[in-house]
């Protein structure tokens, strides 16, 4: 299928203008338009002049949507933006960005809604289970470790050692 360069142009153009894409969602956007590689080429690197299509911008965002809506962490952030061919030079910036304080806010309140579910007597099962989850979310185990050794995430007088 043979589409115009124009007609994808303006197309891309005000697609990426009401959503935010990184280069590689771009491509597969043009893609299933029926764009060829010379095409593809052409339009994303015009989008990218004119900042329709920014690297940084879209980290940011991505960062924080997955942070404040999704609840994960900064290593399950950037293994979606390499999932995205998002270079670490410019991924980690935002990363490093990130408020440490809402970061570790966050995560409290994670592992105590956790802990509440957790059905354990016993104090270091209950431990794990909470370094374990929120290894999953994507946070480091040494922030992790940290945090559940400092905090009592006990439910009540049935949990022991």
């Amino acid at each position: 299928m043979n589409v115009p360069y124009n007609a994808l142009l303006k197309k891309a153009a005000s697609f990426t203008s009401r959503h935010e894409l990184c280069r590689w969602d771009a491509e597969g956007r043009l893609k299933t338009w029926g764009a060829t590689r010379e095409q593809m080429n052409s339009v994303i690197d015009y989008l990218e002049k004119e900042h329709y299509i920014d690297e940084a911008r879209f980290c940011k965002n991505f960062a924080s949507d997955k942070f404040r809506f999704n609840k994960w962490g900064k290593i399950k952030i950037a293994q979606a933006l390499q999932l995205k061919h998002i270079s670490e030079s410019v991924y980690q910036p935002v990363l490093d960005a990130m408020d440490e304080d809402e970061y570790k806010s966050l995560l409290e309140e994670l592992l105590q809604k956790k802990a509440r579910e957790i059905k354990t007597n016993n104090k270091y099962e209950k431990q794990g289970k909470l370094i374990n989850f929120a290894l999953q979310r994507g946070f480091e185990y040494e922030f992790i470790e940290r945090l559940v050794n400092s905090k009592s995430y006990e439910t009540g007088p049935d949990v022991r050692d």
